[in-house]
């Protein structure tokens, strides 16, 4: 009883000491990391965007979101190493690049729905990969609240387990990227042409051509050039899958 006394005492003491903003977000925070927070004012950072008023030139997530994208790197790189001890350079390269590419960072930060801990006024539309930007943001801040063992724990044990890991195994994150290495290693040309299309609509979306070995296999329209490529080379893979097994049934990452 006088455990519990003390441990309320000690919750509402905290919570005097912050504003109501600052304990939702110290209390949020920690039920994410398992952490208590020591420096609220990274936090804070963490989740502030960047305003173009002079006014208010408060820090923004940006450089925490470089420091986090270096520290995850680290952690991931550091965990692959050991989980796959027999596995080549090559594909230690792969697997770091589907957990720590911006879709699957993105994904992750929707789960934890971290939009909800911005500190000001969000414009009507946020970038598209805000969540997984607040994700490292919030890695950085951690990092430099606690140390690097606790948010390397924090990582693996809480945010992107071993068998969250393992689920990206088989994924594919660019079609792209598996033509090129298949054409590669098979001698083979893929080739892809891109144009501007103006709809009826009057919108402007590009069309890219998929070529294999000078024969036009798929194409697709999207409103950027990098998307309209990465869905044609989606179909053409679908396509030449089928007919040439790109990908190996059983594949051994040594």
């Amino acid at each position: 009883m006088e455990l519990k006394k003390y441990i309320s005492k000690f919750l509402l003491n905290r919570k005097k000491t912050f504003s109501e903003k600052d304990y939702f977000l110290s209390t949020e925070i920690s039920k994410i990391t398992g952490c208590e927070v020591q420096n609220i004012n990274l936090y804070r950072e963490a989740f502030s965007l960047k305003t173009s008023c002079k006014e208010h030139q408060l820090r923004n997530y940006e450089r925490l979101e470089f420091l986090g994208d270096s520290v995850l790197g680290a952690i991931i790189s550091c965990q692959l190493f050991s989980t796959y001890p027999h596995a080549n350079e090559g594909y230690l390269t792969q697997m770091k690049s589907k957990i720590v590419n911006r879709k699957n960072l993105n994904k992750l930060g929707n789960e934890l729905n971290l939009t909800k801990f911005l500190q000001n006024e969000s414009p009507s539309t946020l970038s598209e990969n805000i969540s997984g930007n607040l994700f490292e943001a919030l890695i950085g801040a951690l990092y430099l609240d606690v140390d690097y063992e606790t948010c390397k724990n924090v990582v693996i044990e809480r945010l992107l387990t071993p068998s969250e890991i393992n689920k990206l195994e088989n994924k594919i994150v660019s079609y792209k990227g598996l033509l090129l290495e298949w054409s590669q290693k098979k001698k083979v040309t893929i080739k892809y042409v891109t144009c501007e299309e103006l709809q009826p609509s009057k919108q402007l979306v590009f069309r890219t051509y998929v070529y294999f070995n000078e024969e036009k296999i798929s194409n697709a329209t999207e409103t950027s050039k990098k998307k309209a490529e990465e869905k044609a080379a989606q179909r053409a893979f679908y396509i030449l899958n089928k007919k040439k097994c790109i990908i190996e049934k059983s594949k051994n990452p040594a």
